[in-house]
């Protein structure tokens, strides 16, 4: 059986580069973000995460769909899957870490293998389509 980890993650590019983050205890970076809590919605998800992680403040009206992708879970046993499903959007402050958060870090296609299998899923789109350098 075939369990899947709904997620939802903010992609925020700059200068070829994306935002990635690492939480404490773990050996790899993860794009910000996480999982949706009863009755949110994809943007509700979004927007909490985003100022609980870097406590910067997700403009909802500017967030638009990059695409959804899925890979097996970090550390997870086989047949445990996470969906991701990625937004870009504007925001208001500078992403910093919070508590949960060990580190923020600015990536680069050459850090594809530092990063969670769907996230290298993720880095491979947008490294095709020149965003990711």
């Amino acid at each position: 059986m075939t369990t899947t980890i709904d997620k939802i993650a903010w992609i925020h590019l700059s200068g070829g580069r994306i935002l990635g983050t690492r939480s404490r205890g773990n050996d790899v970076y993860y794009l910000p973000g996480g999982k949706r809590e009863p009755g949110e919605t994809d943007i509700d998800t979004l927007a909490r995460e985003i100022m609980e992680e870097l406590t910067v403040t997700i403009d909802r009206s500017t967030a638009a769909h990059l695409g959804t992708f899925q890979a097996q879970a970090h550390g997870k046993a086989d047949g445990v899957l996470v969906r991701m499903t990625c937004y870009t959007a504007d925001h208001d402050g500078t992403p910093t870490a919070s508590n949960e958060i060990a580190e923020v870090a600015w990536l680069t296609y050459s850090d594809r293998d530092r990063v969670a299998a769907v996230d290298q899923i993720i880095f491979d789109h947008l490294h095709g389509d020149g965003r990711l350098t």
